[in-house]
This record gives C-alpha cells, structure tokens and sequence, in this order.
C-alpha cells in the first residue's frame, strides 16, 4: 500500500450552478462540464441524432447565463445555463432548438453546451 499525502487546503470559489465550481472567468474557462465549453464529441453526437432535436423560443434569458427556453411542442418550459451567458447572442423572442440529451443549444451556426437549471 502506498503512502498518500493529504491533499492541501483550496480556497472555495463560488458559483451559482454546480457546473461553475472552480470557475474565475468565462474567457480562462477551459472546462468541457456541462454550460462550459463545447466539446467536440457533444457535438458530433447532437449531430449524429436529429430526432432528439427540441424547438423552441427564447422566453427569457439574464447576464448569469440562465435562458428559459418554451417548447414549440407544448411541453414544459426548459430552463438552462451556460457560463458565458451565450456570449450576448440569445435574446427573448428567439427561435433556437434544444439537445436536451447531449446538452447542447443551437441558435444559427452558434452551439453552446447548456445545464439544466
């Protein structure tokens, strides 16, 4: 058995949403977590299956990165999150569609990885 160095004390960051741990700046984040960045598997697999595809309309969206998405299909309104706020591409009123199953929110030629929120 090998001897284990007890790991050192951190400084706790903050974040509103458990995706954020760690977190200083949208511009340093490197991190592939859910409504962090895009990672190029997600993508290919969002691709890969278009029929889980989701329409919807931008309802509301705030400067912390939260966007409440209504459903064209009537289902219930889907709330997520995405670090850099979308960087400042998604308004209210906005058609986008929604890979609820790989995460990933589509408005144009913009992706995102999302959270759910």
């Amino acid at each position: 058995m090998s001897y284990r160095e007890p790991h050192a004390a951190t400084e706790p960051r903050t974040g509103e949403v458990m995706g954020m741990r760690g977190c200083v700046t949208a511009a340093t984040c490197e991190s592939h977590r859910p409504g962090h960045g895009l990672h190029a598997m997600q993508e290919r697999l969002a691709l890969a299956t278009p029929s889980r595809w989701v329409d919807a309309i931008v309802a509301d969206v705030d400067d912390e990165g939260y966007a409440t998405l209504i459903r064209f299909d009537g289902g219930d309104p889907h709330r997520v999150w995405h670090h850099d706020a979308f960087d400042g591409a998604l308004r209210p009123g906005e058609p986008v569609a929604l890979h609820a199953v790989y995460g990933v929110l589509a408005l144009g030629g913009g992706r995102w990885s999302v959270a759910d929120a």
